[in-house]
């Protein structure tokens, strides 16, 4: 089967027997630990297969499921910090394992199928992986062909030959069938397994029929064959087993007590329940097997089952409705509901399908399963949907939790448009302006958020909808303040954002772990670009600490707290030490299409070039105006370093970043007098206005005083920016100001103190160091860990310390070492002080750090 390749392939037809080969040899290497996946249509869901790939996985071994990775992503497929989390996992595992995947041929897109090829291109020598389908994967294992060892077993393969077909058809016929009619089937089943099973399914059934004249009944195609076999084998059987198949077959997957529940007593008191039915049918070969790696469960062959449908509509047109009316009432009393939605909707049972859709829970939002939520409204016809407004409303909310949100935006406004009850317009409303996060032009949502909270306050008697428990009044406020604060704070109105978002914290609602999470992530993130950064770090480490805590670090929740820690790092004139949580930040925000976020987070990257080795690209859609002055500074910026200032920026009508970068233009080109009067014009009161901001102004003023010739105001400028950048330790805004101004610093006549002593340093240092030695460079996050290798910090507490699974660490330190080309810690730590990545003096490593 290819146990020493990475990547093993079964493409064949239906009935050719990929199931049952890849069953038998499971069953033959008991030496092997199997994690088996069967694909449905649920697994359209990225986040829903995700988080059956990693259970799957932790079934093995808890480490394997301890990876707290974002469980897919927007694309569609399953995000490369799962993928990367994976591969650590898998290749720190002891033994044998392999990942099975069967029929990956109903998966409806190729973004998780592609990343499946991602994976088993990075799989560790121990670890396998073997796919089946019906049809070709497309282009991307044909690496694996080149490169990796691909094991390809496919129709011809898997065919029978005239000896194991004798033996399969005198098997199930219970007799020998003469050589030349088992020649006669093979040739005309081409040695097709399903063709060769039905054709001694009817030579027992027929009791003693012609095997030659079986042979030639057969049709040409192998769906005529199917038809033609089953129908057969059908009519031979007594009623009550022809009963049952029939009812058995509406569902994918079977146990006793359903099949009970299906078939009800009469056919099955004969055969001593539905549990022994099943075995019975396995044993006589009668179209059923059981399910790989599930304990009495069971299913149909797919082809079997579909001829076995055929003919219960065609006996009964509402039978399969009636059935799958059933089977939905046996997963309700079962306690799974999503399996009942399911199959009400392909009952076409409307209206119990959205009763059952309307009252799940918020565990859809909090496990991320959205995606799922909007494709069962979507399966409801849009009249019947729209019929029921909750509905509607809930299929908009659903959409916008699930990345799409310029459908559910459309949706929302069309209902709206409708007309629609009070509480239903303010939930609708409520989300539009949560769309902020999602969508471009911010001043359009705040007009929302501020129409919300207006309605709420008007109208305290408002009943809402109850929307998975997420349409509480308290709960809508929150979101409405979080939305307008969010807007606010992408318009660059920090004072205003800063209000909205702490009244967002201190409501009622603000305590639902989410949106609290949201909430501080956010308030973080301002105060960390305002230049407020012991604030910003609190703010941004109870975020994370409560995401932790409830189970959330996977979720998209924590992106805002993530870049706050970047932002802390990059103000600090340390940004290698953000690069870590930064790129989880992206990652996140990435996973949910949070395309504001993404370009404040963007912006924040090209600022500093948090990882030079990444060339990210930049989110398709109009960048906010906060993440746009950003981008703005960082243009204008480079340009002056250069020596080519830009010689007329847009005059700035208020301080702030952009004014920085106009005065400091002036400056550079010799033009003093020009950039004190703008000074004097755009003065800021010090002892009110955000500390990034007085420290660039303060910055300015010196650097203006000093090329006037007056040295003493210089001085005093300096020392109040030196003042306020200690108290945040505020390097940033030195070294953006460029040689000029850092030679001042240097120049003060006082003994430099701490702060000050820390600016010129980073000043001097290199942005990167050694990295001329390496064939491959460091990334700017494996510079960050490389920081802590020589520590007593252990990966358990280095993921504790970033909030990130220890795979995670895992993953950074392997590549450390790897192009370092050492094997361990220690050695690493040697190799990089010989490289001039770290400093000689280095502390003692813990022995169970290393």
């Amino acid at each position: 089967m290819g146990a020493r390749s990475p990547l093993t392939l079964l493409i064949a037809p239906a009935g050719s027997g990929k199931t049952v080969l890849l069953a038998q040899w499971v069953h033959s290497r008991p030496d092997l630990s199997v994690a088996w996946y069967h694909f449905t249509p649920a697994d359209a869901d990225p986040a829903h297969f995700a988080q059956r790939l990693v259970a799957g996985l932790g079934a093995k071994h808890p480490a394997l499921a301890d990876l707290a990775a974002p469980l897919g992503e927007a694309r569609g497929g399953l995000g490369v910090g799962l993928i990367d989390s994976l591969v650590v996992a898998l290749t720190e595992y002891e033994g044998e394992i392999v990942l099975v995947f069967d029929d990956l041929h109903l998966l409806p897109g190729r973004e998780i199928a592609d990343d499946l090829w991602r994976l088993a291109e990075r799989l560790p020598p121990h670890a396998h992986m073997i796919v089946s389908s019906r049809v070709d994967p497309g282009r991307r294992w044909s690496t694996h062909r080149l490169e990796h060892a691909l094991v390809e077993i496919r129709q011809s393969d898997l065919a029978l030959d005239d000896v194991e077909t004798a033996r399969v058809l005198d098997a199930i016929a219970g007799e020998t069938v003469p050589v030349d009619a088992v020649r006669a089937i093979r040739e005309r089943t081409e040695g097709w397994a399903a063709g060769i099973q039905l054709a001694g399914l009817s030579l027992r059934f027929r009791g003693g029929a012609d095997p030659d004249a079986l042979a030639d009944a057969f049709a040409e195609s192998d769906r005529l064959v199917v038809d033609y076999l089953s129908e057969e084998v059908l009519a031979a059987l007594p009623d009550g087993r022809r009963r049952a198949l029939l009812c058995l077959s509406v569902v994918d997957e079977l146990t006793g007590p359903l099949a009970e529940a299906l078939c009800g007593g009469g056919d099955l008191d004969q055969v001593g329940g539905g549990e022994e039915l099943l075995r019975s049918l396995v044993r006589e070969s009668l179209f059923v097997a059981p399910v790989e790696g599930s304990s009495g469960r069971y299913r149909f062959h797919h082809l079997i089952r579909d001829v076995l449908r055929y003919r219960l509509r065609a006996e009964d047109a509402r039978a399969e409705e009636v059935l799958l009316g059933r089977a939905a009432d046996w997963f309700i009393a079962e306690g799974d509901s999503a399996v009942a939605i399911d199959l009400l909707l392909r009952a076409r049972a409307w209206d119990r399908a959205l009763a059952l859709i309307l009252g799940r829970g918020r565990e859809v939002y909090e496990r991320g399963h959205a995606a799922t939520l909007a494709r069962w409204l979507a399966a409801v016809p849009p009249d019947i949907r729209r019929r029921n407004e909750h509905a509607e409303a809930l299929y908009a909310v659903s959409l916008g939790m699930s990345s799409n949100a310029a459908e559910a935006e459309a949706v929302a406004r069309s209902l709206l448009l409708d007309g629609v009850d009070a509480g239903v317009e303010l939930v609708l409303r409520t989300y539009i302006a949560a769309a902020v996060q999602f969508r471009p032009h911010p001043e359009l949502y705040l007009g929302e958020a501020r129409r919300v909270l207006e309605m709420m306050d008007d109208r305290s008697d408002l009943v809402t909808p109850p929307l998975m428990g997420l349409g509480h009044p308290t709960l809508l406020r929150t979101l409405a303040l979080v939305g307008g604060g969010r807007a606010l704070f992408f318009l660059g109105r920090f004072g205003e954002a800063r209000t909205w978002l702490r009244r967002a914290a201190a409501s009622p609602g603000g305590q639902y772990p989410p949106y609290r999470v949201h909430t501080l992530g956010s308030l973080a993130l301002l105060e960390a670009i305002a230049g407020n950064l012991r604030l910003a770090e609190d703010l941004a480490d109870d975020a994370l600490s409560l995401a932790a805590d409830t189970d959330l670090l996977a979720h998209p929740a924590p992106a805002d707290a993530y870049l706050a820690r970047a932002v802390v790092a990059v103000q600090r004139g340390e940004p290698e030490q953000g690069a870590l949580v930064w790129e989880e930040g992206m990652r996140r925000a990435e996973a949910n299409r949070r395309t504001s976020l993404v370009w404040v987070g963007y912006a924040v990257g090209r600022l500093v070039n948090l990882d030079s080795t990444v060339d990210r690209a930049a989110p398709e859609s109009v960048p906010v105006p906060l993440a746009r002055v950003i981008m703005e500074v960082v243009r204008y910026r480079l340009a002056r370093e250069a020596g080519e200032p830009f010689a007329a920026i847009p005059r700035q009508a208020r301080w702030s970043s952009l004014a920085f970068e106009e005065v400091a233009a002036l400056l550079a080109r010799g033009h003093s007098a020009a950039a004190r009067a703008r000074l004097d014009e755009l003065a800021i009161d010090v002892t009110t206005a955000e500390p990034t901001a007085v420290v660039e102004y303060e910055l300015c003023r010196a650097w203006a005083a000093a090329e006037a010739g007056r040295g003493a105001p210089a001085q005093e400028h300096l020392r109040a920016a030196l003042a306020i950048g200690e108290r945040e330790e505020l390097v940033h805004g030195f070294l953006r100001a460029g040689p000029a101004v850092l030679a001042l610093v240097a120049g003060l006549p006082e003994n430099p103190g701490a702060f000050r002593r820390r600016v010129l340093e980073r000043a001097r240092r290199p942005s990167t160091r050694g990295e001329g030695l390496l064939a491959e460079p460091l990334t700017s996050r494996e510079q960050e860990l490389l920081a802590y290798l020589p520590t007593r910090l252990t990966n358990v507490e280095l993921a504790q310390r970033c909030y990130v699974s220890v795979n995670t660490i895992k993953t950074h330190v392997s590549h450390i070492y790897r192009k370092l080309g050492v094997q361990g810690r220690s050695a690493a730590v040697a190799r990089a002080v010989e490289l001039g990545l770290l400093p000689e003096t280095t502390v003692e490593l813990h022995p169970t750090a290393r």
